[in-house]
């Protein structure tokens, strides 16, 4: 038997076989799949009248998020949210609506463990890698037929390794870490690829920094982002999951299709100019003076608790530009209530921003804080192509 990465052997359990090689096309069980507001309507319609399924393979590992129209910003979006309520109804799934963004309550839920499958009807499902998981984003179509069969269809992608070493600095976040990850290899230089990152430097990385590089993993066209098991995933699992899991690493003798190293201790804060993910440089290499509109905090990458506290770090004490709005999106519930009970609300309110309901906002151009033309955002979220937040003469620096 051939040594294996860590998503190979997930698959491979998943798919009832001793190992599997990249290329090989597997029928894998599923372990959670979920949808959201915009992806999941077709889905539904799909599930409902094109297979004319009667019943989900398991409600209780199928789950609808109502995130990125939340609070519905139309009629067309309160009567898709109504549908989906009648379908979770229906159906006895899962249904999370007003208590954050996808990819921020599903781990905090614990509807996803190390060693798992998950599929998700959005790209940036990838996130979870950060706990151990193969995780990655499929269409709406495939989303029903998970739904009905608890299985999905993959090709067994080929693995780079990513070997972190060194220590990241005190302002260095996981943004900085996979923005520089992207500008390194390209906007298509992983695609159809996981990227397993390994090394020393993943200790120094806590919990919040893994599911950002995880999430934004899929920039880079990955099909998973993937971290080893550790104590610190231990931690934050303990209280949240229930259920016995299954943790995997790779083998020693495990192939990869190429390696990249990376030292954490020499990064230095990494922006992304428009319109490109991929468009990266370190803020001190941006000479050029430009004129801020709008500044956004969230999103399912960058609104978690550590992002809120750097925040009020820098800002307490300071009052925000007058010309500069600032939006921030508490990537969940649970971000928001700890954010007030450490004070951390107050400062930013304190500092002038705006703090919005924990949902996806602006990030995909839908609503609260789109822009006009333009303008320019400098934002925490995951994309910034051309009229990802709102005009298509806009700008938005990562």
């Amino acid at each position: 038997m051939r040594d294996m990465t860590i998503a190979e052997k997930i698959i491979a359990k998943h798919a009832e076989k001793d190992y599997v090689k990249p290329g090989e096309f597997v029928l894998a069980s599923v372990d959670f799949a979920f949808g959201e507001d915009i992806t999941f309507p077709v889905a539904m319609k799909v599930f409902l009248e094109e297979i004319g399924a009667s019943e989900v393979f398991d409600p209780k590992r199928v789950g609808i998020v109502i995130d990125h129209y939340f609070p519905a910003k139309d009629i067309n979006s309160a009567l898709n949210n109504e549908r989906m309520r009648e379908f979770a109804e229906k159906f006895k799934v899962l249904l999370f609506e007003g208590i954050g963004i996808e990819h921020v309550i599903i781990p905090e839920l614990g509807l996803v463990a190390p060693g798992d499958l998950v599929v998700g009807a959005d790209s940036h499902t990838t996130t979870y890698g950060a706990l151990n998981a193969f995780a990655t984003g499929i269409g709406s179509t495939d989303l029903a037929a998970v739904m009905a069969l608890g299985k999905v269809w993959l090709r067994v992608p080929e693995t780079i390794k990513v070997n972190l070493s060194g220590r990241k600095g005190k302002w260095i976040t996981g943004k900085d870490v996979i923005l520089y990850i992207i500008g390194l290899i390209g906007v298509s230089g992983a695609n159809y690829k996981v990227l397993e990152f390994s090394g020393d430097g993943v200790a120094s990385l806590s919990m919040d920094d893994r599911f950002t590089i995880s999430n934004m993993a899929v920039e880079a066209g990955a099909k998973a982002g993937i971290f080893p098991y550790d104590k610190k995933t231990e931690e934050y699992l303990r209280g949240r999951i229930s259920r016995d899991y299954t943790p995997y690493d790779s083998d020693e003798d495990a192939k990869y299709c190429c390696e990249i190293n990376v030292n954490l201790s020499e990064l230095r804060p990494v922006v992304a100019l428009p319109h490109s993910p991929g468009n990266t440089r370190f803020i001190d290499e941006v000479k050029e003076e430009i004129k801020v509109d709008q500044v956004v905090i969230g999103s399912c990458t960058n609104g978690r608790y550590e992002d809120l506290k750097i925040a009020a770090e820098i800002l307490r004490g300071r009052r925000v530009h007058p010309g500069v709005r600032l939006l921030v999106f508490p990537g969940s519930v649970e971000v928001y209530k700890r954010a007030l009970e450490d004070g951390i609300i107050k400062t930013l309110l304190d500092a002038g921003a705006t703090i919005a309901p924990p949902s996806c906002g602006p990030c995909f151009g839908g609503h609260l804080g789109v822009l006009a033309p333009g303008e320019v955002a400098v934002s925490t979220t995951n994309r910034n192509f051309i009229g990802r937040m709102g005009s298509k003469d806009a700008k938005v620096i990562l």
